[in-house]
């Protein structure tokens, strides 16, 4: 398809040999063919990197390149950025653990192409792993294919709307990524939902109303996914977020509310953390965040939240016996059928792409 966009594709992975035939197969599937494959060995000490240079030796459009030293997943994405083609039109991550489907960079490329103010392409994601599946990152009116990016912006701060995604659900301008050495700015687990804050303050963006992809959540013993579940990073992302980015797109007082409610849910969740007898991790990196935003933990608001937990554990009894019960119902209710995704290859070796 020489005359369509060249689209560098990127997998950027740390012992990812389970599901890395699975993900190099679903590229190779792809309906559009105008693409170079990056993947990037973050010194693997499983087969990855003989996967892909197996991979690369049946196709030129595949190159394989190896870190020296071992790198964050953070940092180990930037660098992936940073070896894409300089005459790529467009960028698309798929983690090594995820693929995509058939039509994935064929419908992206196609709207990006029809509205050219469209900096960042989004679409529906399943995801799952165990017994969990579901689809992910929807909301948008079905007839909304292109939204202003202050428009959606603010709708991320605003409403339950939240659209960006993890990587493999998105699609990004090539010239998007090359304005930095760092297109994801920060080392947080939410990086890649601030590049699309810092990336919407002058483009657009796109949304295609399809599953084009699909995200396998990690267990425990994931390297990344295991840690972010045991220290729950959301509730501080929401005050990073609204930190950084939402004077850009709020008014200050719709800022200033928001960011009062979203701290005292955060001192809310930190004493039910107290409570629940949380660990040294857990503290440290909560302590970590805040300091990001030069906030830190207010020891007698947290002790006046504690108290106030222990006191309606104390005197609504028959509330904390209803939210006992629901815990214990939801740990022991039988799973449902979980859908059986396919592709291509079936993995077989393991390991988490990063």
């Amino acid at each position: 398809m020489p005359s369509t966009p060249l689209v560098s594709v990127v997998t950027p992975v740390y012992n990812g040999d389970l599901f890395l035939r699975e993900c190099i197969e679903s590229v190779l599937a792809q309906t559009y063919s105008n693409w170079e494959y990056i993947i990037l060995n973050n010194c693997s000490t499983d087969a990855t990197l003989a996967i892909a240079q197996e991979y690369a030796a049946r196709d030129q459009r595949i190159s394989v390149q190896s870190n020296h030293v071992l790198s964050d997943v953070i940092s180990n994405h930037n660098k992936a950025f940073r070896l894409i083609s300089s005459t790529s039109s467009y960028c698309k991550v798929v983690s090594a653990d995820d693929w995509l489907y058939p039509e994935c960079i064929a419908r992206m490329v196609d709207l990006a192409e029809t509205h050219r103010t469209v900096g960042i392409v989004g679409s529906y994601q399943l995801s799952g792993g165990s017994e969990k599946w579901y689809v992910r990152t929807d909301g948008l009116p079905f007839h909304s294919a292109v939204v202003p990016g202050r428009e959606i912006c603010r709708a991320h701060f605003l409403s339950s709307i939240s659209v960006f995604g993890n990587p493999t659900s998105n699609l990004y301008r090539s010239d998007l990524i090359r304005k930095s050495d760092a297109f994801y700015p920060n080392s947080s687990a939410e990086a890649d939902v601030s590049a699309c804050f810092e990336s919407l303050r002058e483009t657009d963006f796109g949304f295609v109303h399809q599953v084009l992809s699909f995200n396998r959540e990690g267990g425990d013993d994931s390297r990344t996914t295991g840690f972010l579940q045991r220290v729950n990073s959301y509730p501080v992302a929401d005050i990073e977020e609204l930190v950084k980015y939402g004077p850009a797109y709020l008014t200050k007082q719709e800022c200033d509310s928001h960011l009062k409610k979203a701290v005292s849910d955060y001192y809310k969740f930190l004493a039910q953390s107290v409570l629940a007898r949380r660990n040294k991790e857990f503290w440290d990196y909560h302590r970590s965040r805040l300091k990001v935003v030069d906030m830190k933990i207010d020891k007698f608001r947290l002790a006046r939240n504690v108290l106030y937990r222990i006191a309606d554990y104390v005197f609504n009894p028959k509330r904390t016996i209803e939210r006992l019960f629901k815990k214990l119902f939801k740990r022991n209710r039988p799973a449902s059928p979980k859908p059986q995704p396919t592709v291509r290859a079936q993995s077989q070796a393991q390991g988490t792409g990063a």
